[in-house]
Formats: C-alpha cells, structure tokens, sequence
C-alpha cells in the first residue's frame, strides 16, 4: 500500500493512561490513524449559517478584552487554539479527532520516521502514577538503570503530582545532550531515587524479540508501527526460525498504532490472502483493503496479546489475525481507535486531523468505541508490568515462570505443544 497513511495510537484514555515515547511527548498520544500531510485548506467564507455563532464568538472576545483584570493572561494565540480545541471537542470524538499546534505537528511527524529527541523511554499513566513501560535499547534511559514498573515521583526535583501525562513528558522533553533528573521509586517500595539522564536522539526500534527461556515459542512485541515496522518484523521472523522456533506470541500490549500501510504489511507477514480490514466513508460505501502477500512469511501457531492500551494500527492486526483464524487472542479488551483521521492544515501550521473514515475488521466488527474483546479474558494485576522480550533476556525459565505476567503465561500454555520446552541436547546447543 502506497498511501501513507496514519492510525491514531496513543490515545489518552482513562485520565491520559497512554502509551507515549518520551521524548516524542503528547503528540505520539495523539497523532494516529492520520493520512499524510493534506494540502493547505483554503480559507472559505464563513457559511451562513454559521455567521451568528461567529458573531457570538467574536462578541466574547471584544468582551474578554475589554474588561478581564488579568491584562497579562489576554494572550490571543492561545486563545484561538483553545476555542478551535473547544470546537473539535464538542464533536464527542475523544481523544481522536483533535487539534495540533505547529509545534506538536512537528513532533508527530518526527515521530513517524522512527527517531526523535528524549530520554527513550515508553511511559503511561496508571491510576494517578506516571509509569516506565519500558526503556528502548541502547537509549539514555536503558543506560541510565530505568526498568519496567519505576514510577516518576519527581522530573528536575518538581512533583509530578497532580500533573496530565502531557505535562509530564514536555518536562522530561528538551534539547539533545541537556540533563534531565527524575525521580524514581520502585514498584515495591517507598525509597526514591534521583536519576540524572542526558537527553539524546533516539532512533526507534519498534519491534523486539526473545525465545521464551526454556520453550521453543518466540515472544516478538511490536511497540508502535512507525516507518520500517514491517521490515524489523520480517527479520525478527527469519531470526526466530533460525533459533528453530515452532511458536509464536505477538505482543501488541500498550502499542498506540501508527501507519497504516504498516498495519497492513505486517498483518500480510501472516496471512494468505483475503482482507487486512475494511474502510467506510461517510456515505456507508465499504472499500476493502487487502492482504499484500498471498504468501505469509510464516505459519507457525501463534497467541497474540492485547490489553487497554493496544490501538489503531494494533488493532488492525488483531481484528485481522483473529477474523481469519490465524491466531488466538488472550489479554484485555483493546482501546476501540477506528477511524482514519486526515490532517487539515492551517494557516499558521497548526492543524486539524479531522475522522473521514470508519475502519472495521474484514467480517465486518466495528472497533470504534467498541475495542476487540479477547477470545481468552486474562487481567493482570493492578502492579504488575508486562514482561517484554528486554526481559526476557535477563530471566531463567524458572523466573519467568514465577513471574506475575498472567497474560504471557497463559499464551505460553496454550502454545506449550507447539513452543514445548526443547531436549536436554537441543538446550546445551
């Protein structure tokens, strides 16, 4: 698919728990489901239909200008950001169709090729707590000793309390090779510690993978699906079946989305022919969108993994895998991102990404505001972290066994026949 299209991913959802790259900030928690950058929209004439409502706005402004006490809090730009962010939400698409400022449409498109400026680390709100997802390789934030489960208490020695995950990220955000200091306390227990990191480009990997010790199943998670997903999986594929993999799991927990022709390419690494997913337009016509391959990289038995904070593209390729038998589904119900937006430039560079389009899973699902709901329903644990491949290579077969990871380990039972440990002489190899 030549159309480079983007699904909206990092939605905020339940009091902004979404799923962001630090570094990338709000706009990865918005910026999904998108086509490329539209044309510059002429400026039309007010309709006139429209005109006394513009009238009305226009009165409140001479209003606010004229008699507000607070001079220095009359700032016009953000103003009118605000009353177009007012308009967009009152259309009810939370936390979808939404409106970018020039700078954050800058940082999403950043975000779309894979590297930008930050710490490298994935972080989301769980409850009222800033969590580490997970710190990518080789980033300041892997090297700096961050671990899945940290909470953030403090960014540069300033509470987070209280703060948006928004608010949080720009404070982490800043120019390459400054010093951010954050303040972590462990899953467990109450001592913080102070961790200085310095700031750097980070080139995104999106797609990791790692034997499950003791099993032949190989665990691959896609993060997001930014440019070159499909490829990462490709080659994680091939390696997998070099390390004579005979089970999969695809773990696309917290993964917020991203391109749609990426969705599509990396749903097609698995199927054999048929559709990838349907899109209807405002007038009820359905245009399906297909597999690209009809020859799948590969057909070992597979488990894939979802919870509240797989979106957009992820979606995509659960409803894909799952209508065309390919793979059970255990985990939590996804976060229900359906639509494509299309960016609408403005004048000044800000823009709309405006829903044009409806996205269903090829029987027909509607995902919007639905979600998929898992063949197999496992919950984890309020405290518990998702173990990721960065994990796995860290654990014995013993200690993933042991750990509080429910949903993993219940792929690995329903792989067990497929991904069975191997023998004493395959194990010493």
């Amino acid at each position: 698919m030549q159309r480079n299209q983007l699904r909206r991913g990092a939605l905020p959802r339940l009091a902004l728990a979404a799923l962001l790259w630090v570094g990338v900030g709000f706009v990865v928690g918005i910026v999904v489901d998108r086509q490329v950058l539209a044309d510059a929209v002429p400026t039309a004439s007010i309709p006139a239909s429209a005109k006394p409502d513009f009238r009305l706005l226009g009165e409140a402004w001479h209003l606010i200008e004229k008699h507000y006490v607070d001079r220095s809090a009359i700032r016009p730009q953000r103003m009118t950001y605000a009353a177009i962010s007012g308009m967009v939400d009152s259309l009810g698409d939370t936390g979808h169709t939404t409106f970018l400022t020039p700078q954050q449409v800058h940082e999403a498109h950043e975000a779309m090729q894979g590297h930008f400026a930050g710490i490298g680390a994935e972080v989301r709100m769980r409850g009222k707590r800033v969590v580490v997802v997970a710190p990518l390789d080789g980033t300041p934030a892997q090297k700096a000793g961050l671990r899945p489960g940290d909470i953030i208490v403090k960014v540069d020695h300033q509470s987070v309390r209280g703060k948006t995950l928004e608010q949080v990220v720009r404070k982490i955000r800043g120019p390459v090779g400054t010093k951010v200091v954050l303040t972590i306390r462990k899953p467990h227990g109450d001592h913080t510690t102070p961790v200085p990191i310095v700031r750097a480009v980070i080139h995104v990997h999106s797609v990791s993978w790692h034997m499950l010790p003791g099993t032949h199943t190989a665990d691959i998670r896609i993060a997001s699906f930014s440019q070159g997903t499909a490829k990462e999986l490709h080659h994680a594929l091939r390696q997998a079946r070099a390390h004579h993999a005979r089970a999969m799991v695809l773990d696309l927990r917290d993964d917020p989305g991203g391109l749609l022709n990426q969705a599509v390419d990396v749903a097609s690494e698995f199927l054999r022919g048929g559709n990838v997913l349907l899109e209807k337009n405002a007038k009820g016509k359905v245009r399906p969108v297909a597999v690209e391959s009809d020859e799948p990289t590969t057909r070992l038995p597979m488990v894939v993994l979802i919870n509240a904070g797989t979106a957009s593209a992820a979606e995509i390729v659960t409803g894909a895998l799952e209508d065309a038998h390919r793979a059970k589904v255990v985990g939590q119900k996804t976060f229900g991102t359906g639509t494509v937006l299309e960016e609408f430039r403005l004048s000044d560079g800000s823009a709309l990404l405006l829903a044009v389009q409806e996205w269903l899973t090829p029987d027909g699902h509607t995902i919007w505001h639905k979600g998929i709901t898992p063949q197999i329903k496992v919950a984890l644990a309020h405290k518990v972290t998702p173990v990721y491949p960065l994990e796995l290579k860290k654990m014995s077969a013993g200690k993933l066994r042991s750990s509080k990871d429910a949903q993993l380990l219940k792929a690995m039972q329903l792989l067990r026949n497929n991904g069975q440990q191997p023998t004493q002489r395959e194990a010493s190899r």
